[in-house]
């Protein structure tokens, strides 16, 4: 496996905690609106926001992937969807952003979340066998997802 290296600059041991996520099979453009969602929230406010987009009751507002995509009644989103998969994948990645905090000795509560990068992955290549012998492509876009919290 190879190594790693975070995207966000400046990073101050005494003060930020970070967590990622390397080469998950979730949407890339989901976990892109997720991410830039949950940006500015304490770790308890994005957590409850993620459980609500699983139980289908809150909106992820899709700003950037937009086409083609169906508006939703939650006050102030006009485009939007509920990737449940993302969303899972952004709570336990919460939970190791908590747990990071928690070893280093941070107050829980008074974590925000100042950065929160997703990023394509490797591309994984398949195909589908179809009639007389012709194939159809499958390409699989695999996802890194980087959280950075501050202690406010």
């Amino acid at each position: 496996m190879g190594r790693f290296d975070y995207a966000f600059q400046n990073y101050d041991t005494t003060k930020h905690v970070r967590a990622s996520l390397r080469e998950k099979q979730i949407s890339h453009k989901h976990a892109r609106e997720v991410a830039k969602q949950i940006k500015g929230m304490t770790i308890e406010k994005a957590r409850d926001y993620l459980t609500n987009v699983i139980n289908k009751e809150r909106a992820v507002p899709f700003r950037r992937y937009k086409t083609n995509v169906g508006h939703r009644s939650d006050p102030g989103v006009m485009a939007g969807r509920y990737p449940q998969k993302t969303a899972l994948e952004f709570i336990k990645l919460l939970d190791n952003l908590e747990s990071n905090a928690e070893y280093k000795g941070m107050d829980l509560d008074r974590l925000k979340i100042v950065n929160a990068t997703s990023h394509k992955g490797i591309l994984i290549k398949r195909f589908t066998p179809r009639a007389m012998g012709r194939a159809t492509p499958k390409n699989n876009v695999l996802t890194h997802v980087e959280l950075v919290a501050q202690e406010v």
